[in-house]
């Protein structure tokens, strides 16, 4: 496993992270402890040593069974949590008080004495350029309970206003082949600044796995099902935004004109993020052990060639781009 610098004043993390939203059982199958357990397990056997949960996930069961973890874990692990999504704060109670509440309940459910990295969790844009919250942010990391803070973003925009923050650390975004508008619009800024990048979502809800066909349904709990159109959340986070069918039409052709015969379409979709330098870290998530497995190889991968990278920016670019959907 490769390492990476998580923004210049930042940590070392493995450039493979874990995404641990399905630990909360939010969507999908409900996940066991025991199941919980073997996954991170996997993780930490195949050197991924950056964790990313939210206080939100599971009612902050993806959190307390982390904290549980590590308890029993003997390598030194980066947990990277959030906090503005829960109802005590969203969508408009935004105060110090309440902030600081949240950060000693993740605390708690941890069973650490300060958070390495807390993340703003998609708050709505005002107060991200109110600039308040950032205050309250320092004012914790002066106290010792926050080591760094960043923020994850829905928007180019989001992400440049908390670039002119002081401190900020890290921007979680989503980013893969289906959404490349950032290469050039928050990529720069971001290396200038020094501001590490988290990618979210890199295989865009499973689509990128090439694993879908028209007949794959979700169960009714599944954001895959219940938000295809933006109902509960930004549509970019299922299927980044695109329709799933348009998403299954662009997978083929990526297999049949692009995927090389020695890469699968998971390799190909994780390499191809990993390829761009502003990026720290990719936090896929995992519902098996093969998956963390599979996952944690690509760091190992070649780089891929640059007729691969220029096919698929001009995928992007004349057909992908125009079916993108939500805030972006």
């Amino acid at each position: 496993m490769k390492i990476r610098k998580l923004g210049n004043k930042g940590f070392n993390v493995s450039e493979v992270g874990l995404g641990c939203w399905q630990l909360g059982a939010d969507w999908g199958q409900d996940m066991s402890k025991e199941n919980a357990f073997n996954i991170l397990n996997e993780a930490v056997k195949n050197d991924i040593t950056f964790f990313d949960t939210a206080d939100v996930y599971g009612n902050g069961k993806s959190e307390t069974l982390i904290g549980e973890f590590l308890k029993t874990c003997n390598t030194p692990i980066r947990v990277a949590t959030k906090f503005g999504r829960a109802g005590d704060a969203y969508p408009d109670k935004y105060t110090k008080a309440v902030l600081r509440a949240s950060v000693e309940a993740s605390l708690k459910r941890l069973g650490v004495e300060a958070l390495d990295l807390l993340q703003l969790h998609c708050i709505p844009t005002q107060y991200l350029r109110d600039g308040d919250i950032f205050d309250w942010l320092r004012e914790l990391q002066q106290e010792g309970l926050i080591k760094h803070f960043g923020a994850s973003v829905e928007t180019v925009e989001e992400g440049l206003i908390c670039m002119e923050q002081e401190g900020l650390l890290s921007l979680q975004v989503i980013f893969n082949v289906f959404r490349q508008k950032l290469v050039t619009e928050l990529f720069p800024k971001a290396k200038e600044k020094g501001v590490g990048i988290i990618v979210r979502l890199p295989l865009a809800s499973g689509l990128l796995s090439g694993k879908f066909n028209a007949d794959t349904t979700f169960l009714e709990n599944d954001h895959r099902n219940y938000n295809r159109n933006g109902d509960a959340f930004n549509v970019g986070e299922t299927f980044a935004g695109l329709p799933f069918e348009k998403g299954l039409e662009f997978v083929e052709t990526i297999k049949k004109d692009i995927l090389p015969s020695e890469l699968s379409m998971v390799q190909l979709a994780l390499r191809w993020i990993l390829d761009h330098d502003a990026v720290s870290v990719i936090i896929p998530g995992a519902s098996s052990t093969n998956q963390v497995i599979s996952n944690a190889q690509v760091s190992n991968i070649d780089t891929l060639s640059s007729e691969i990278h220029e096919a698929l920016i001009h995928l992007y670019k004349t057909v992908i781009h125009n079916e993108i959907r939500g805030g972006y």
